[in-house]
């Protein structure tokens, strides 16, 4: 085997942005993945003329131009606008909690009369000190908003009662006061025009990819085949899970091609009681404005997390930081090992707050070596 400057584990946008910008600088790069594509959970698959995004709804958002420039640089994105809806026993509501919702919920029109409105329930909810989920929504925006909008997805998200889970999961909900459905603040928003799978192929162009490939299959081979390896897999399996494995929540997706042009009538639809099984359905061809005679519609169900599964959410709780931070000690003293991403940092993030992470990453390795070539 050839030698390597850098050997990338996971194609994922941390381990992309970094073969990226490694490349760039004239290093010689080798990206593996155990999947057989690259792109990681941004994937999408093309059917019926629609790109599917295989793993979830990825909706870019950020307010940070550097990054806004640099992805599309790549590839341009479009002008979509995130603006969800939720279903609770058949009736619709505008998400995120906006004067939309509030005249849904009780039939006012004016901001004081909202304000009004949601202070009383506040006030009725008698929350002073929360010490669970549920008292800090309910000190947040009352019992009707909660229960009728917060308290099913969540438990079902999370798979537990919302009085077991610890308040600080819900440090803040979104309330605005204007009619706006805009479920992001941030000033740039949208989605690649032809799918995420450009972003991937332009990150990677010039790098060396290896597909279908786990590191931990022959783990001696691939540490030898590098001076240096970016690891943006789980860090409890790096280390052998000495210190206990880290819990994560998991996703299951049922994809359906229907016989419409147009099922559901917009990008994102959440089903807030607790008895639907599923969080929410997309209808993925309004992400990109489609107009295919057909459509796909993919049901998003919770899952309970074991070895094997996608982990797509950390569990934060004070047992699992506890864990991790011993894990994150180990990682410091490596020379020549760089983690990065959601699984190695044990961190969940939004798209543009990886790329930014791992754009600090590289510029910071990479300016740490010009000085060591210097001395």
């Amino acid at each position: 085997m050839p030698r390597y400057d850098y050997l990338i584990v996971g194609s994922g946008l941390f381990g992309s942005v970094f073969a990226h910008e490694a490349t760039r600088r004239g290093k010689k790069c080798l990206l593996i993945d155990k999947r057989n594509h690259a792109g990681g959970n941004i994937y999408c698959e093309k059917v019926e003329e629609i790109n599917v995004h295989k793993y979830g709804a990825h909706i870019f958002h950020t307010n940070d131009k550097a990054v806004w420039d640099f992805v599309n640089s790549f590839v341009e994105f479009n002008r979509y606008t995130n603006s969800p809806v939720a279903e609770y026993k058949g009736k619709r509501y505008n998400l995120p909690f906006n004067m939309n919702t509030f005249y849904q919920l009780w039939g006012v029109k004016t901001p004081k009369e909202a304000k009004d409105k949601l202070a009383t329930e506040i006030g009725l909810a008698r929350v002073e000190k929360p010490v669970n989920l549920e008292q800090q929504a309910l000190s947040l925006v009352g019992k009707d908003i909660y229960e009728k909008l917060i308290k099913g997805y969540t438990e079902k998200q999370w798979g537990r009662p919302a009085t077991e889970l610890p308040a600080f999961i819900i440090k803040r909900l979104p309330v605005r006061f204007t009619y706006d459905n805009n479920y992001f603040n941030d000033r740039y928003q949208g989605i690649p025009i032809g799918g995420y799978n450009k972003l991937t192929d332009g990150l990677l162009e010039g790098c060396e990819v290896q597909l279908n490939t786990d590191y931990f299959s022959d783990r001696g081979k691939w540490d030898n085949a590098a001076d240096c390896v970016v690891f943006t897999g789980h860090i409890d399996q790096y280390y052998d899970y000495q210190f206990g494995q880290l819990e994560y929540r998991s996703l299951k997706f049922e994809h359906q091609i229907l016989n419409t042009d147009n099922h559901q009538g917009n990008a994102v639809v959440n089903y807030t009681e607790r008895d639907v099984p599923y969080t929410r359905t997309i209808e993925h061809k309004h992400f990109e404005f489609g107009t295919q005679a057909k459509t796909v519609v993919t049901k998003e169900y919770p899952d309970e997390w074991t070895t094997g599964k996608e982990a797509y959410y950390p569990v934060n709780d004070e047992r699992n930081t506890r864990i991790y931070e011993k894990y994150k000690a180990l990682s410091k003293q490596e020379e020549h090992v760089i983690f990065g991403g959601r699984l190695a940092t044990y961190q969940y993030y939004d798209m543009h707050q990886i790329i930014a992470s791992a754009l600090k990453a590289a510029n910071v390795h990479f300016a740490v070596e010009q000085i060591g070539n210097q001395i």
